[in-house]
């Protein structure tokens, strides 16, 4: 049987301070979000991360790792902003079991327009209540947690420029 490894008093407090700043600082962000620009903090994360990929395209798998998500949730996701004109799905030229998703130009309106109240939501969630230390010890911290937790070793996920990726359907 193994040893309970109990928290002591420190860990126990930090544990409840880090659960509570994780609520209160995501249901802020997520109500403001809703509110100003009628989606959620998942769809945002995705029109961000096909903002930033290459053609504003990636794999779908690749698409749900970069943003720590099912591949059922993201292929949920995508759908529901295909329907709004948002994204668009297509199959892999160089796979034909993978498809690709393609953030379109008013995919991209919509995040724009959606970015300046989010990041701004962010700011007076995070950082308006921190230093500069304190945000970098912060950044320290939550990236030795994400390295401990990760099954990839180079998260974050940024591209999709793997043997099968789009890149390597433009290089051939």
């Amino acid at each position: 049987m193994e040893h309970t490894r109990w928290l002591d008093e420190d860990e126990q407090q930090t544990w409840r301070a880090f659960l509570a700043a994780q609520r209160l600082v995501s249901d802020k962000v997520e109500r403001r979000l809703q509110a100003a620009a009628g989606m959620p903090q998942a769809y945002y994360e995705i029109l961000a991360r096909l903002s930033e990929a290459p053609d504003r395209t990636l794999r779908m798998s690749v698409l749900a790792e970069s943003a720590l998500s099912s591949r059922s949730r993201v292929s949920h996701a995508v759908a529901r902003m295909e329907e709004s004109g948002w994204i668009v799905r297509r199959s892999c030229p160089t796979d034909r079991r993978g498809q690709l998703a393609e953030l379109t130009d008013e995919g991209l309106r919509v995040l724009e327009a959606a970015v300046p109240d989010h990041v701004e939501s962010v700011r007076e969630a995070v950082f308006d209540g921190l230093t500069r230390d304190q945000q970098a010890a912060l950044r320290e911290a939550m990236e030795a947690i994400v390295a401990h937790l990760s099954e990839r070793p180079g998260w974050p996920v940024t591209g999709d420029s793997g043997p099968d990726g789009p890149d390597a359907a433009r290089a051939s």
